[in-house]
């Protein structure tokens, strides 16, 4: 029987999306599966890994069943997966905890002076590109750990992150790849391996982190247990895959130096693939390796894109939340609105800000608000809200590093036409909106499985894979005026900012 299917899992925040490939790249079917994340308190952020493993084995059945594709047809298997976790194993491959700190726990701020003693902060950074949050990297997870569950912390033989925890159910093999070792905080982006002085400066032992493996390496096959369980053929090869920003990035085709693109989703980011990392200690862009030795993607984000809409639609438009159509309605309202929104302005940061911007206690809010304003105003102010947000962090990359001058728009919000075309007009650049639209991960994990059994040699199959559907080109009026309305909506964001830190303080 010919081998030439791919299965592809993204392995997200709010759940697992199984995807079927033909050698070609081509996704036939997809089956998503959602899994909880539990906030037992302040700052803790968890999921349950047997979840994400239950879950692959159901979307993998079901993707099956649907598709009516046989496990012997399958040529290898690939995950991408959410960054930052730390999962505990002790010596006999067991799990140590039921549910695990992700990417947004934030725990660990105790932490951050211990490490950074005798660390130099710009030393660390400069070295791994970790410009989010240093509590939510993997390293400081560990050292709260050691600190609040020694027991625990004990036991540890390996930890391993998310797709590399279902790599190892599937494989029995313990290891990771570039991409995600990137974002344990102490992997070294230069020399492409682990620092010891980091591991030194945590009081963490290097032995407890897994192998680094190439992404598109296969690091096993399928177990006769693992077969059993999520209906794969045993024996079938398993491709390390990469961490999801990783996957992303090879997916939306970022291959070459200067790529960029925009993910627009319940939080947002913009990255650009380059030789060089983008590194510059006062705005923190964070970088990881790319599947390709030599290459990195790095990025600059906002905490709320969508989920600000989503605010919008559940508060503002509350007779629209349980309507299909209530989106195409909100889009309906704001086209007509003009640009500025009748002189309202929306901060998006409902979610707190990010790295790149000025203060993580900064708020979202509306400006400008008069007795002559209409919702139709909010909803339109919203989206450009959120377009400007992305602009700044746009800025940010723009002033290090050569970018292409095409914007490749992926994501749920990629969906709507107007909001594609305010981001051409506040970005001044062309957004490209592609057939592949929110299956880039899935994508960069199936080229990756492609390249691991031979399907495929290299990735320059992507391209030819994207098909345009829509180009919107900025029109030079609206942007003159949307860059007078940034210079305003970038001293409103700083004061906000300042307002945000005196609020913290009582």
């Amino acid at each position: 029987m010919k081998k030439d299917k791919l299965i592809a899992y993204d392995l997200g925040t709010g759940g697992i999306k199984a995807s079927l490939f033909d050698a070609e790249g081509i996704s036939h079917a997809e089956i998503f599966n959602q899994y909880e994340t539990y906030f037992p308190k302040e700052k803790f952020c968890e999921q349950r890994p047997i979840d994400w493993w239950t879950n692959v084995c159901a979307a993998t059945k079901k993707l099956l069943a649907h598709s009516q594709c046989l496990p012997e047809e399958i040529a290898c298997v690939s995950l991408s997966g959410h960054s930052l976790v730390a999962v505990p194993l002790d010596k006999d491959g067991k799990l140590l905890l039921k549910q695990v700190p992700i990417w947004c726990d934030m725990r660990a701020d105790d932490q951050i002076q211990k490490f950074f003693h005798d660390l130099p902060y710009d030393k660390w950074y400069s070295a791994t590109g970790n410009g989010d949050p240093e509590e939510c990297y993997t390293i400081l997870k560990l050292m709260w750990m050691k600190e609040h569950q020694p027991a625990i912390f004990a036991e540890i033989s390996k930890i391993l992150g998310s797709k590399d925890y279902v790599n190892y159910r599937l494989t029995g093999r313990i290891c990771t790849d570039p991409s995600y070792a990137s974002g344990f905080g102490v992997f070294n982006l230069k020399k492409w391996e682990y620092e010891p002085d980091f591991f030194k400066a945590a009081g963490i032992s290097q032995d407890i982190f897994p192998e680094i493996l190439p992404s598109d390496s296969i690091i096993g096959y399928v177990t006769s247990e693992a077969a059993l369980e999520s209906g794969l053929a045993k024996g079938t090869p398993v491709a390390c895959g990469g961490v999801d920003n990783t996957c992303m990035a090879l997916g939306a085709r970022g291959m070459e130096e200067g790529v960029i693109y925009t993910s627009l989703g319940s939080s947002s980011w913009i990255a650009v693939t380059s030789q060089t990392p983008v590194i510059d200690v006062s705005t923190r862009p964070f970088v990881f390796a790319h599947a390709k030795k030599g290459y990195y993607t790095s990025a600059v984000s906002i905490f709320s894109a969508g989920n600000s809409f989503r605010w919008i639609r559940d508060n503002l438009c509350r007779d629209l939340k349980n309507d299909v159509a209530a989106y195409d309605i909100m889009n309906q309202m704001a086209a007509s609105v003009p640009p500025g929104a009748n002189g309202v302005l929306f901060n998006p940061s409902l979610a707190g800000g990010s790295a790149q911007e000025p203060s993580p206690n900064l708020n979202g809010g509306f400006m400008g608000l008069t007795l002559g304003n209409t919702r139709e105003d909010m909803v339109r102010a919203s989206m450009e809200g959120v377009a400007m947000a992305l602009r700044q962090a746009l800025d940010i990359l723009l002033k290090q590093v050569n970018v292409q001058n095409e914007m490749l728009i992926c994501g749920g919000g990629s969906k709507s036409a107007l909001w594609r075309q305010i981001f051409a007009d506040i970005y001044h650049m062309p957004v490209l909106k592609t057939n592949i639209d929110q299956d880039a991960a899935s994508l960069g994990a199936a080229a990756l499985a492609a390249n691991a059994v031979g399907l495929w040699q290299g990735y320059n199959k992507i391209l030819t894979i994207h098909k345009q559907e829509e180009l919107s080109l900025p029109d030079e009026t609206r942007s003159t005026y949307y860059e007078k309305l940034l210079h305003i909506y970038s001293l409103w964001t700083d004061t906000l900012a300042k307002l945000g830190d005196k609020m913290k303080e009582i």
